[in-house]
């Protein structure tokens, strides 16, 4: 068994997918406790927004945990462009697994986010002047991959070259510019002795690397059925995100968002929670897709912004106990934890990847209900949902409910 420690949902997912694409039984736990039997299991530590000391401890406890369950290696998953506590939990997990070396292997070429000469780019812009800057949580505003991270408690970082020579100890953070600059890490790594970490493609280059085959299936594999009700959960407003609603207020789809007094400290009071699910309800009966999404204006204090999160998971889940939804699509890795965290979804399997990073996870096999999640950053695929082209950008607010 493999073990992965990731610091959202999402995150968790994401890898979860890879291993399925490599032909590994894939679980997700969220509840910290081990169960079932898997190829693969991903610990969703939940622990991107919190303080320093707490995400070590849950890292350090979800890598005692995937020990005590036989896991052969583990990888520490991290966000791709380095939010959260990637040296701190880094280095919790190392200590529990007494290593003092470490790769940490970010980027996704792939995807268009790479680390050259020091720097991060996405889609060839410097970080700082993307919509990362803007990120409520972790605002990326320098272009320097080592001002991206927290500081080292216990070992050194530097930045390394793929051709370079790898650190004795410490944290090499690496620097990829291509698909084959990760592949070449992946090669170079030596499991007993260098502890890895890193974004979702170095992992799957790191099963390749170790004699893992692609299998076939996927998004060609899965039959969506044209009558079932479906729910989307959007709570970030990336560009990507404002795309997909200008999408869907062009197919007419009815969109709910949360009340804008939220923003200035109003309170969520159960009244006004059941005031707007009887709404949705009721919209359910004639409508198969409904969108809940946290707003139309983005909240810049962090503390806004996460209370904003429990109310949509709290309204999300009162829907769902009403409406017998299916299929539920979930828009961001703190949005999804929320949400798995009010529905009491402890462990999940992973069922398909619709495309990179986007992930069916099976919550209720019995009853066939499916949960379809995504970081903010990432476009749901044409599979999903078809995506407004550069021209659609003209607003139509009629079917949107405050």
């Amino acid at each position: 068994m493999i073990g992965v420690i990731a610091d959202d949902l999402t995150g968790a997912a994401e890898i979860g997918a890879i291993g399925l694409r490599y032909g590994l039984h894939s679980q997700i736990l969220t509840n910290g406790k081990s169960g079932g039997t898997a190829d693969l299991i991903c610990v969703d530590t939940d622990s991107r927004a919190c303080d320093p000391d707490e995400a070590a401890r849950r890292v350090a406890a979800a890598a005692n945990l995937l020990h005590k369950a036989g896991a052969k290696w583990v990888y520490k998953k991290v966000d791709s462009v380095l939010r959260g506590h990637a040296v701190v939990e880094t280095e919790a997990a190392m200590g529990q697994l007494q290593f003092n070396r470490a790769i940490l292997a970010p980027a996704n070429p792939s995807l268009g986010r790479k680390i050259r000469d020091g720097r991060y780019f996405v889609k060839g812009r410097l970080i700082h002047k993307t919509e990362f800057a803007r990120d409520p949580e972790h605002p990326r505003t320098s272009p320097d991959v080592l001002d991206l991270l927290d500081k080292s408690r216990v070992f050194p970082i530097s930045v390394c070259d793929v051709n370079g020579t790898l650190p004795e100890s410490g944290i090499g953070l690496a620097e990829a510019s291509t698909s084959e600059d990760v592949m070449r890490w992946a090669q170079r790594i030596e499991l007993k002795t260098t502890f890895v970490a890193g974004g979702a493609e170095f992992f799957g280059q790191l099963l390749a690397s170790l004699g893992h085959k692609e299998v076939s299936g996927g998004a060609d594999e899965v039959a969506f059925d044209e009558q079932e009700q479906e729910l989307f959960i959007c709570g970030t407003l990336s560009d990507s995100g404002r795309r997909f609603l200008r999408a869907a207020r062009r197919e007419r789809t009815p969109i709910f968002s949360l009340p804008v007094e939220l923003l200035w400290g109003a309170e969520f009071s159960g009244p006004a929670i059941d005031a707007i699910v009887r709404r949705i309800v009721v919209a359910f009966q004639t409508q198969r897709r409904i969108i809940l999404n946290s707003g139309s204006t983005v909240a810049r204090d962090r503390a806004v912004s996460r209370r904003l999160v429990e109310f949509l998971g709290k309204l999300a889940a009162s829907i769902l106990r009403e409406v017998d939804v299916k299929r539920i699509y979930c828009e961001g890795g703190a949005t999804s934890a929320q949400l798995v965290r009010q529905m009491g979804w402890p462990r999940m399997t992973v069922s398909r990847e619709l495309a990179p990073g986007v992930v069916m996870l099976a919550v209720d096999p019995e009853h066939q209900r499916f949960l379809i999640i995504k970081p903010g950053s990432y476009v749901w695929p044409e599979i999903v949902f078809r995506q407004a082209s550069a021209e659609d950008l003209e607003p139509d607010d009629e079917l949107t409910v405050q």
